[in-house]
């Protein structure tokens, strides 16, 4: 298709928990909205949780699961 570029992610994404670092891309998900995923940078790590900011909202932080795929309380992402 013209302008759809290759096709290719514009994200480099991190799946494994064990090497999360601050700016690290990951795909997130909220409960109440299945399996969409959503993609936000890390802005910091603890050893059982993460913080992240959505690209959409840079501003908000949210705190999330520390997993392949981080799971953000419905609560904290709908709000």
């Amino acid at each position: 298709m013209i302008g759809m570029g290759d096709g290719s992610c514009p994200y480099k994404f991190n799946f494994e928990p064990s090497t999360f670092k601050v700016g690290d891309t990951v795909s997130y998900r909220v409960p109440s909205l299945g399996e969409f995923p959503f993609a936000a940078e890390i802005r910091a790590v603890y050893d059982d949780y993460i913080e992240i900011s959505d690209y959409g909202e840079p501003e908000k932080c949210l705190r999330a699961t520390r997993e392949s795929h981080p799971v953000v309380a419905d609560a904290d992402a709908l709000s």
